[in-house]
């Protein structure tokens, strides 16, 4: 008898997979009113994100956002536009940050607290503003149009450097991974007993079909799920 393959597994939910609350227990999002200016309380470690954060205390409350590049604890930030030139870690409209300006975590929506560019190291150029938008070259070299009333940072995201230090012991990967819910080391399916996977026991690795019918049972839903078409675009 065949046992629960590692997609059925996942989905079902058990203390094998599932991620810690605790590590996303912090939400990074501007606040809805932000004016004046802050003040950097604290530089805090979170499993669940790749950069550092900072706790922020303004004139309302306490927020948290992606640490810049160079922010230490007690350093101001601003929230509008001043007499001075922008500084790192400002966070203000797109309209009013200068053109080849780096940026982060920008709002996909005025007032939705932040989506894009929120990876340590990542950072995204401010392009040419036009009537219709601001342009931003995102970290993928492609030009994306934002509102001209989105807010962003200032700066570049700390943590740049996680990846240049190497990954001594096949323990500590599984660790970091674990810590964000990921499955890790993941098996390939072709390499799987039949008994365990519907891709397995791939007799001279012949592929079997990876687009499984809409009304497959759950053992069976793996590979490319309600796909339209398959292979490259020409």
């Amino acid at each position: 008898m065949g046992k629960r393959i590692i997609s059925q597994a996942r989905g079902h939910g058990s203390f094998t997979y599932r991620v810690k609350r605790r590590a996303f227990k912090i939400r990074l999002k501007y606040p809805l009113n932000l004016s004046g200016e802050g003040i950097v309380v604290r530089v805090v470690n979170s499993p669940a994100h790749t950069a550092p954060i900072a706790k922020i205390k303004y004139n309302q409350g306490i927020f948290f956002m992606p640490a810049f590049k160079g922010m230490a604890e007690g350093q101001k930030i601003t929230f509008s536009l001043g007499q001075s030139k922008p500084q790192e870690g400002s966070v203000l409209m797109l309209k009013n940050i200068p053109l080849k300006t780096p940026v982060y975590n920008i709002e996909a929506r005025p007032g939705d607290g932040g989506v894009f560019i929120r990876t340590g190291g990542s950072s995204g150029t401010i392009e040419r503003i036009s009537d219709t938008g601001v342009f931003v070259t995102m970290p993928s070299r492609k030009e994306k149009e934002f509102n001209s009333k989105c807010r962003a940072t200032i700066g570049t995201i700390a943590g740049g450097g996680r990846l240049e230090k190497p990954i001594m012991k096949a323990g500590k990967k599984y660790f970091i991974k674990k810590s964000k819910g990921k499955l890790w080391p993941r098996t390939s399916a072709v390499k799987m007993n039949a008994v365990d996977h519907p891709f397995g026991s791939g007799r001279s690795k012949n592929p079997k079909s990876k687009v499984p019918k809409r009304n497959a049972p759950p053992g069976k839903k793996v590979g490319l799920l309600r796909a339209r078409r398959t292979g490259y675009v020409k």
